[in-house]
């Protein structure tokens, strides 16, 4: 019950962040930070594939209404949702295989590989949806990285400060 409680926290305050604060920066036309699937991220790792699939699907829906965007947000979440075991698997190696893996204890790399994997993906999906032509594949290119860089910048620290927090 406690895990929903914080979860359902988190999901309220991540939307209004994005939506109030970081939406409101869109650096040099490419850098815009994206932390809402931060709450993706954190999710507890034994969560059933259908929760996990439909907390994506609201938090994306979530952002598609505030951003009258038509769903792509929902693709994206969906997307990383999706591929969340791969990524972990992929990050954690054994520790996910086993179910030991505790998310603050392991160590800043494999940490640091599954957010930048996780956000890297949406980004991709995120962008090449809003974008969605060739003509402008360098406009794409440079909005995934550089705003990917700068998210993922923004969840490590934000992670940091949630760690320091909770001990």
């Amino acid at each position: 019950m406690k895990t929903y409680f914080i979860n359902s926290i988190r999901f309220v305050l991540l939307i209004l962040i994005q939506v109030l604060i970081l939406n409101q920066f869109n650096v040099f036309g490419y850098i815009n930070p994206i932390i809402y699937p931060l709450l993706i991220i954190l999710l507890p790792f034994n969560i059933k594939s259908v929760q996990k699939l439909i907390l994506a699907f609201i938090l994306g829906i979530s952002m598609d209404i505030f951003e009258d965007s038509g769903g792509i947000h929902a693709a994206a979440t969906l997307t990383i949702a999706y591929l969340r075991p791969l990524f972990l698997r992929n990050a954690f190696g054994l520790s996910y295989d086993y179910q030991t893996l505790k998310f603050y204890n392991a160590p800043f790399r494999e940490r640091f590989i599954y957010v930048s994997l996780m956000v890297l993906v949406h980004h991709t999906v995120l962008f090449s949806l809003e974008i969605f032509s060739v003509d402008h594949l360098l406009y794409f290119i440079e909005k995934t990285i550089y705003s990917s860089i700068f998210s993922i910048l923004l969840i490590i620290i934000t992670l940091n400060l949630i760690r320091k927090n909770s001990k």
